[in-house]
C-alpha cells in the first residue's frame, strides 16, 4: 500500500511540475440592423485552463451574452486540448468539448407571461491555431465546430432540434488572449 501512494504522489509530483496554468479568453460587441431596426449585444466568455504537458490541457470557458431587448445567455463548455502539430511558436490543436448554453428571451412566453427559455447541448470538436507571442502571452483563435448539438425550448409539447455537421466557416470564429501563469 505504502509503495502505491508512493507512486501515485510521485505521478502527481511529475504532473505538476509540467503542469501551467492559463486563463484569458474572448469578448464581443455586435449591432444588427434588419429592417430599419437596429439591436446590439456584448457578450464575454473567460477561460482558464491547466496544462497537463506540451500536447494536452483541461479547461472550461463560461460565457455570457447579453442582448439590447433584456435577452441574455449564459453558457459552460468544459473541455479537452490536444495539440497535434507545433511550428515554432504556433501550435494546431482541437478541443473536444461538451457545452450547454441557456438563451432566456424577456417575456417570450406571452401566454404563461414569463420568460422563455431554450436550451442547448453540444458534443463536438473545435479546431483552432494559438500563436506564443511571448513565454506568458499567447493569441488563441478557433475556427468552426465538427459535432452534435440538441436545442430544445422549455415549452409544452416543445420538440428538440438535433444537429450534426461541420461547420468551418468565418461566421464561427473567434479569437482570445491567454495568459501563462
Amino acid at each position: 500500500m505504502k509503495k502505491i501512494l508512493m507512486t501515485i504522489a510521485a505521478a502527481f509530483a511529475a504532473v505538476s511540475m509540467n503542469a501551467q496554468i492559463y486563463a484569458g479568453g474572448g469578448i464581443g460587441f455586435k449591432s444588427v440592423s434588419y429592417d430599419g431596426e437596429s439591436k446590439s449585444e456584448f457578450s464575454i466568455a473567460p477561460e482558464v485552463g491547466y496544462t497537463l504537458d506540451e500536447n494536452s490541457a483541461i479547461g472550461i470557458t463560461l460565457g455570457y451574452t447579453s442582448y439590447q431587448n433584456d435577452d441574455k445567455a449564459l453558457s459552460v463548455a468544459p473541455y479537452y486540448r490536444y495539440n497535434f502539430a507545433k511550428f515554432g511558436n504556433v501550435s494546431l490543436f482541437a478541443d473536444g468539448t461538451l457545452s450547454f448554453r441557456q438563451y432566456t428571451e424577456k417575456d417570450g412566453n406571452r401566454a404563461e407571461n414569463k420568460d422563455l427559455k431554450t436550451n442547448t447541448f453540444g458534443l463536438g470538436v473545435k479546431p483552432g491555431i494559438a500563436v506564443a507571442l511571448n513565454d506568458k502571452l499567447s493569441f488563441v483563435t478557433h475556427c468552426g465546430f465538427i459535432g452534435y448539438t440538441n436545442e430544445k425550448t422549455d415549452v409544452d409539447g416543445a420538440k428538440a432540434t438535433s444537429t450534426f455537421g461541420l461547420d468551418l466557416n468565418s461566421l464561427n470564429l473567434s479569437f482570445g488572449l491567454y495568459y501563462n501563469f
